[in-house]
């Protein structure tokens, strides 16, 4: 029994060194299976994963590891770090006991060594580059989707950023947005809607309420440029490649701002990269850490995106990993689309608990070998059931692995040394310089300006030629006057004098200014 478990596992795991990642080696009945190691080929890597366990069990550690192999191949990462325990991944780790133990069990070396990694945050506050996208890179499409808005108010948004792309205005932050938006609502309305049709008021307001909510959560300090270049996730040092990881300590509790950048983020993966279709290993792979954050709070448009795009961004040659505590975390139909999966240990403490651990039981492949709802309760810290797909797409049988410990360190850098990281990194300073274009907002208030500073002219003249008029009727009345109070014309009567004088003051009449229709720029 224990040589046909044995056999099975080297037909579905044994594989070349350089064309695959090692995860750890086989286990059976609780003990290690020498020359069993768990290989999984770098080709299948864009098909997905799940990496999933209770809190303490080791899944971010198998992160790492994964993290640090594909580095070691040349594969560069995304790592989304919502709790700051990944960035360990830029130091060495340190050998104990315990660490050359479970490596040498494993029948592998241990090498201690840093990977090359950059350092990215969506806020200012974070250490890092700034991750920053325009408005207008946006587009209608996927901002209304960020901002939950109907048809009716999605149509409206898409007039107006075409408006702003026909008269040459820049959107690039919320206030660019909402300055035009406000335009259109108030200054520009009448010639707006001669050349693109009336807009309902209401609709325009509700989105400008919802820009503002947005921006509340800070994604004022998220839209703006420099924009993020897909490109630069896609680097390698000395034949490495470098983990990007985005420091989310901060992201909890702004929900908004988070689906804002990854609905982005996936959008702008799949429109610049190539289509590549199955290559020999991925581009790129994304891990996002604590994913069940994610899913809890996340926006329907979000969980539709990342269904999506599971499902269509691995001819790009992306993989996405999903790093959270229960695999029901995961909506079924992106669960559906995982191919390699690393579970480790779940707790049975209610009723809910078994029934869930029963269920990630039944979502792993059928196995004689192992009792598996039983043995996910009683898996140890570094111990995990793996499976995942063979060369030719074909899920391999499922094992009790001893997890590999990452190079890297398996602890959190110290300020010191994520300060010397950034400082040292041409990204960070390239996405952290300041740059603030003429834009829409500018644009629009310089209009406004002008139109009051012309109507403030015209009405400055108007009271001129008023007093000027008033002015000159009051001499000839007063030369007037004088002439009637001459005894020669007094005879005369003070009829006639009233007719002369109506005839002379009718002559002068105020001239009024029509305003001339102006153009709204």
């Amino acid at each position: 029994m224990a040589k046909d478990f044995a056999s099975r596992i080297k037909a579905s795991y044994d594989l070349d060194e350089k064309s695959s990642i090692l995860l750890g080696l086989a286990m059976k009945d609780g003990k290690p299976e020498k020359g069993c190691q768990l290989r999984i080929p770098l080709k299948t890597l864009n098909r997905h994963g799940l990496i999933a366990g209770a809190t303490g069990t080791g899944k971010t550690k198998s992160l790492q590891h994964m993290a640090g192999e594909l580095s070691l191949k040349g594969v560069p990462s995304l790592v989304m770090d919502i709790k700051g325990d990944l960035s360990g991944l830029a130091a060495p780790g340190e050998k104990s006991d315990g660490i050359l133990k479970r490596m040498e069990t494993i029948g592998a070396k241990y090498e201690p060594q840093a990977l090359p990694c950059e350092l990215y945050s969506l806020t200012k506050k974070g250490k890092g580059g700034t991750l920053r996208a325009t408005v207008s890179e946006f587009g209608p499409i996927l901002l209304s989707r960020i901002l939950d808005l109907n048809e009716t108010q999605a149509s409206v948004l898409t007039v107006i950023m075409q408006f702003c792309d026909d008269e040459g205005l820049l959107l690039l932050d919320l206030k660019d947005l909402k300055k035009a938006m406000s335009f259109v609502m108030e200054d520009g309305k009448e010639a707006f809607e001669e050349k693109y049709g009336k807009v309902s008021g209401a609709s325009t307001g509700t989105i400008l309420r919802k820009v503002v909510a947005l921006e509340q959560q800070g994604a004022d300090e998220f839209f703006g440029e420099r924009s993020f270049e897909v490109k630069d996730l896609l680097e390698k040092r000395d034949g490495k490649g470098v983990i990007s990881i985005v420091r989310l300590m901060d992201m909890q509790s702004k929900p908004a701002l988070f689906s804002t950048f990854m609905l982005q983020l996936l959008a702008e993966i799949y429109q610049e990269m190539p289509e590549l279709g199955d290559p020999e290993k991925p581009e790129l792979v994304i891990f996002l850490d604590e994913a069940h954050l994610i899913f809890d709070r996340a926006s329907k448009t979000l969980l539709e995106q990342i269904e999506t795009m599971t499902k269509l961004i691995r001819s790009k040659g992306v993989g996405l990993f999903f790093v959270t505590q229960n695999p029901q975390d995961v909506p079924a139909a992106v669960l559906s689309q995982l191919g390699t999966r690393v579970q480790h240990a779940l707790r049975a403490v209610t009723a809910k608990d078994r029934k869930a651990i029963k269920t990630a039981a039944e979502n792993f492949p059928l196995s004689d070998d192992y009792k598996t709802d039983r043995l996910l309760t009683e898996l140890g810290i570094g111990e995990a059931l793996v499976t995942g797909l063979t060369e030719k797409g074909k899920p391999t049988p499922l094992a009790h692995s001893l997890m590999c410990a990452p190079c890297s360190r398996m602890d959190v850098l110290k300020a010191g040394e994520v300060d010397e990281i950034v400082s040292n990194s041409s990204l960070a300073k390239k996405y952290n310089e300041s740059i603030d274009r003429k834009s829409a907002y500018e644009i629009l208030t310089e209009k406004a300006e002008d139109r009051l500073s012309e109507d403030s002219e015209k009405e400055e003249k108007k009271k001129s030629s008023s007093r000027k008029s008033g002015s000159k009727t009051k001499d000839e009345e007063s030369v007037m006057e004088k002439v009637f109070d001459s005894k020669i014309v007094r005879d005369v009567g003070r009829t006639v004098a009233r007719e002369i004088t109506r005839g002379l003051l009718g002559a002068i009449g105020i001239k009024k200014s029509r305003r001339r229709k102006s153009s709204w720029f």
